[in-house]
């Protein structure tokens, strides 16, 4: 049995960590995104100039994390409550 570091939510989709490495993983990354946004805000002059390269900045730590949890995580699917969502033929 494989050890991942994210589980599957049991509402919705996504993941939530379950083993240190994984809290590690979240710890680190949120550190970097506070840290990236105080460098930013501390070069900027208005707002909007540190709203701009702080979104493109989270993109990609957001892209970085989630390649994270599917490398590292159970396989994401819609569920809820441990069910898999069932969608009907006819679409409805």
């Amino acid at each position: 049995m494989k050890r991942y570091w994210f589980k599957r939510k049991y509402f919705g989709w996504g993941w939530y960590p379950s083993t240190w490495e994984g809290w590690v993983v979240l710890v680190v990354w949120t550190f970097a995104v506070v840290k990236i946004f105080l460098k930013i805000d501390q070069n900027s002059h208005s707002g909007s100039d540190t709203l701009r390269p702080f979104l493109l900045w989270l993109f990609v730590f957001m892209f970085i994390l989630v390649g994270i949890c599917y490398w590292k995580g159970e396989k994401p699917r819609w569920q809820w409550n441990n069910k898999p969502i069932k969608r009907r033929e006819d679409g409805k």
